[in-house]
């Protein structure tokens, strides 16, 4: 370890490029995975807050929600025997306030449950996004098919579908609006695996995430542009320290003839990798995490701790393994051949 320290301490400019190159790939990487995790909360917010469970759409419906229409006899019989069950249905649509802006939103429907909230007929819950927006408990608000008009009775926090505020509304005013009587999906929420139920085809939250073209597509293109970033990194370590290793094959072959054995060369090049990574992945997490405070309002960026530690673990896995594969040469050094040589 000491003399570890001692290299770097006299090679600063060098372990200073390395460490910059690893704090820039490792923030553009948490960046990255903030925005997507962010976009991800944005297009359906609404489904992962639900808790595990399986959803219920017609098998006609070729995995489309937006196509199936569930039997009501089917709905009446699953909801009896499933307490927590909930039927529900989901459609883009717009709203207008009384200055006859329109606003788009994702109108939401269920049946009596605990997990999605509840209004009359006539009554309307909004994500609060809109009350940016200007709107305010007790507005009045309308909709060209709808002949009533929607009340404002309260707002959620963070409800998003396909990056649209969530607009609750009651089962009557939902079925007059898009003219269908049948609701779209079942939920039944603890359930590992799907039931067998005549007609219809159970899908996990994170299968009925999948579903959703737009959801899928999206976090298909970020997460590869997230692990192209990771394995880049991995190239950059094995690159950097195999040239730092071949740059100091003398070096090496002297403390082999001074009788330093192997493992501890292997211990010392171990070091100096733990040692820049953490460094670069401190101050790379430090300024991700106040990248959130400042980014542009509007702009979806998450970045959880669970994601901070998975990918700083993943950082200091390919930088150990890089480091390692380009260590293999010095187990090929010959002392005399390295000293002769003169390479120190």
């Amino acid at each position: 370890m000491n003399l570890a320290w001692k290299e770097m301490n006299k090679n600063k400019a060098k372990f200073m490029i390395l460490g910059s190159i690893i704090f820039l790939v490792s923030f553009l990487t948490f960046i990255i995975s903030g925005l997507a995790n962010g976009l991800s909360q944005d297009n359906a917010a609404l489904i992962k807050d639900l808790p595990d469970g399986q959803f219920y759409m017609h098998t006609d419906a070729d995995e489309k929600y937006n196509l199936s229409r569930i039997d009501e006899d089917v709905q009446s019989t699953v909801l009896k025997e499933h307490k927590d069950a909930t039927a529900l249905s989901i459609q883009m649509g717009f709203v207008n306030d009384a200055a006859d802006k329109q606003h788009s939103v994702a109108f939401v429907t269920s049946t009596d449950s605990e997990l999605l909230a509840s209004v009359g007929p006539g009554e309307i819950i909004l994500d609060r996004s809109l009350e940016k927006d200007g709107i305010k408990v007790g507005d009045i608000l309308t909709n060209n098919q709808f002949s009533g008009e929607f009340k404002v009775i309260g707002f959620v926090d963070k409800q998003k579908y396909s990056h649209a505020p969530v607009a609750f509304i009651n089962m009557i005013n939902y079925q007059e609006i898009y003219r269908v009587l049948e609701m779209q999906l079942i939920f039944i929420p603890g359930q590992e695996e799907a039931l067998d139920i005549a007609s219809l085809q159970g899908f996990s939250n994170k299968e009925f995430l999948n579903a959703i073209p737009s959801y899928s597509a999206e976090q298909m293109s970020l997460n590869m542009i997230i692990w192209f970033l990771v394995a880049i990194s991995g190239m950059l370590f094995a690159i950097f320290f195999y040239m730092m290793n071949v740059q100091k094959i003398g070096l090496y072959g002297i403390l082999k003839a001074l009788g330093v054995k192997t493992s501890r060369l292997f211990g010392m090049m171990w070091y100096q990798m733990v040692f820049i990574t953490l460094v670069a992945l401190g101050l790379s997490v430090a300024l991700s995490q106040g990248f959130a405070l400042i980014a542009p309002e509007g702009m979806p960026f998450s970045l959880t701790l669970a994601t901070t530690i998975q990918l700083s673990v993943i950082f200091l896995v390919i930088g150990f393994v890089g480091a390692t594969l380009s260590g293999l040469q010095i187990k090929k050094v010959e002392p005399l051949q390295a000293i002769q040589q003169g390479e120190v």
